[in-house]
């Protein structure tokens, strides 16, 4: 696995060619691939493509960016080996996924780091969250360049809940993480992983009782329709983080990996800024819907928090520093 030393070293490297170097690196055009598991029309998607514009724009056309999206190229498994091996050039993968890997990364899933939209976004933007992408180089191969975010996740129930406790005996269809898996237990729910493409069909058909899911994608699949209830937990939220393969990082030149870093981080500020834009709007739209809208009593999470940070602490030991953290921004 490739050190983060190493990577630095080679960033150094490339620093210390001569300044003609990086001109003769460019003499001929390089298209990078990019993997993601999002359909095209996607936030995470836009913002993949505002990177390869961006890059051909300042390049003029000798670095260039393909975007596989919709999971082309493989589940987000594949797409992390494929950048472990430098056969992929980028990719943007979920939290739940690399932190399957690092758990330090799986904290920032922890219930109630955060509380809203709001407050992920500006999670993703303080300095223990790129602190927690250290040892991706190590670990992984790969290089963390930025944070994106979704909404704050919420859940769908076909049944009258009023509150936390109505998840106890759900048959409830979640991210198959460990981290919501184990949150969702402790709440009493039975988490049951089902493919996203089924999941309307299983709550039409009853084979599950309830969905948690962000709003961008429960709109876009109006869960609304299958739902009685929407509960707004406002305790778990899903980044996605850029990752740059580690082999592909040190064949480019220090000035391509300067290009890579900036317009990556540009893109990811767009992609969470009109995330926090977009939540109140689909709210408002759910709320059109006439649908039954929830909000727990804060409260209530105390009890939960507790136990899960038994669980929890010694996997990721960043978890309470993230807390204290997560408390400050509102």
């Amino acid at each position: 696995m490739i050190s983060r030393r190493s990577l630095l070293a080679a960033a150094a490297a490339g620093a210390a060619l001569p300044l003609a170097a990086p001109g003769v690196l460019r003499a001929q055009t390089r298209d990078l691939r990019l993997g993601i598991i999002t359909p095209p029309g996607h936030p995470w998607n836009n913002a993949a493509l505002k990177v390869a514009e961006v890059l051909k724009e300042k390049t003029g056309g000798k670095l260039t960016m393909t975007v596989f999206h919709a999971g082309q190229l493989g589940n987000e498994g594949a797409m992390m080996q494929q950048l472990q091996t430098g056969a992929l050039d980028m990719a943007f993968l979920q939290a739940a996924e690399v932190g399957n890997r690092v758990p330090n990364v799986a904290a920032i899933l922890a219930p109630y780091v955060i509380r809203s939209t709001e407050a992920a976004a500006k999670l993703v933007r303080q300095p223990i969250a790129m602190q927690m992408l250290e040892p991706l180089p190590k670990e992984t191969g790969t290089l963390g360049l930025g944070w994106g975010i979704t909404s704050i996740r919420v859940v769908f129930s076909a049944k009258e809940i009023d509150g936390i406790a109505g998840l106890n005996g759900m048959k409830l269809r979640i991210n198959t993480t460990p981290t919501f898996r184990d949150f969702y237990s402790l709440l009493g729910a039975a988490p049951t992983p089902i493919p996203t493409p089924q999941v309307y069909d299983a709550m039409a058909n009853g084979q599950v009782d309830g969905l948690e899911a962000d709003l961008d994608f429960s709109w876009n699949q109006r869960f609304d329709k299958v739902s009685k209830v929407l509960m707004r937990m406002d305790a778990v939220f899903m980044p996605f983080i850029a990752l740059a393969s580690g082999k592909a990082w040190q064949t480019l030149s220090a000035e391509d990996r300067a290009l890579i870093s900036e317009a990556t981080k540009e893109a990811l500020a767009v992609q969470v800024d009109e995330t926090v834009t977009n939540a109140p709007k689909l709210l408002k739209d759910f709320e059109g819907t006439g649908i039954k809208i929830v909000v727990p009593p804060t409260a209530d999470a105390a009890p939960i928090i507790a136990e899960y940070d038994k669980i929890w602490t010694p996997k990721a030991p960043i978890l309470p520093e993230l807390r204290k953290v997560g408390a400050t921004l509102g």
